[in-house]
């Protein structure tokens, strides 16, 4: 029996399952502050014999082995959770195998091994939401070296019709502060969800995330792409950037058909959760082996 966190900066998902990614139980609740939010993740868990935990975190964390830090929460701009030591509260409440990642990089385990990817040996996965994150799994193994991919956080050529200034606290206008669902905010003066009928919401989120996609692609070259998060509900983002991916890549890389390349996760909004209990079966088959 395993258990799977999805910890993200506005909700907590806890689940029991098994090692096939069958959830059996759910429940989930507000981040608000460490104080608040892990006792309630701890009295879930109890009830449970579990064999092994996984956890998938919003970032950035510290996912180095070797690091004095490895397992916490650090720069995060989320009130109350900066160096958090998330792994070590977790291992004192459970002292069974815990593997720990961000909550992206569980999200492309998830719909690599059992998803939209099913086998392939890579994948992207991208959630496009309250920010903007990414994970990828490149030869079977989720990609990380001196930290977790922050794909959120790169630059992009400003559309010339946007003087929107950007809403990311650390670098203003990069990818997340120009178009993850807080910037739809700042730029429109509305949500997202109140917007669904205006095309040019849509039409400039879409000329942001292909530039985006066309620099992964050039970089890790995934085979399949996938897109979640709540901002890609809305259809008409996938339509404005397959219009927009081929003229940037303008022919410098042979493109499969963008339709089937580039998708909605299978897993749907169990991408993350189920990837965290996959993280949980890898934790404890490593366990094994020591």
């Amino acid at each position: 029996m395993l258990g799977a966190i999805e910890a993200g900066g506005t909700k907590f998902v806890c689940a029991v399952g098994d090692e096939q990614g069958t959830i059996m139980d759910t429940i989930q609740f507000p981040t608000t502050v460490p104080e608040e939010t892990i006792p309630k993740v701890i009295d879930f868990f109890k009830q449970y014999p579990l064999n092994a935990m996984g956890i998938g975190s919003f970032g950035p964390i510290d996912v180095n082995h070797e690091s004095p830090t490895y397992g916490n929460i650090t720069s995060t701009p989320k009130p109350g959770w900066r160096d958090f030591k998330f792994l070590e509260t977790m291992k004192e409440a459970f002292p069974i195998p815990i593997g720990f990642n961000t909550d992206v990089n569980a999200a492309a385990l998830g719909e690599a091994e059992l998803g939209a990817a099913r086998g392939l040996d890579s994948c992207l996965y991208i959630t496009v939401g309250t920010g903007i994150g990414a994970g990828a799994v490149v030869h079977g193994k989720l990609l990380q070296g001196l930290s977790h991919p922050e794909m959120g956080h790169i630059l992009v050529r400003r559309h010339e019709n946007d003087a929107y200034s950007g809403k990311c606290p650390f670098h203003h206008d990069c990818l997340e502060g120009l178009a993850a669902g807080p910037a739809i905010e700042g730029r429109w003066g509305e949500k997202g969800i109140h917007l669904v009928d205006r095309h040019e919401v849509w039409d400039l989120e879409g000329y942001y995330l292909a530039q985006a996609l066309y620099h992964y692609i050039l970089i890790l070259s995934p085979k399949k792409i996938i897109l979640g998060g709540g901002v890609m509900h809305q259809q008409q983002v996938f339509a404005s950037i397959y219009k927009y991916l081929p003229e940037f890549m303008n022919g410098y890389v042979s493109l499969p058909e963008l339709t089937d390349y580039i998708v909605r996760p299978d897993l749907g909004d169990l991408a993350g959760i189920t990837g965290s209990l996959l993280l949980g079966k890898q934790a404890l088959e490593e366990a094994s082996h020591e």
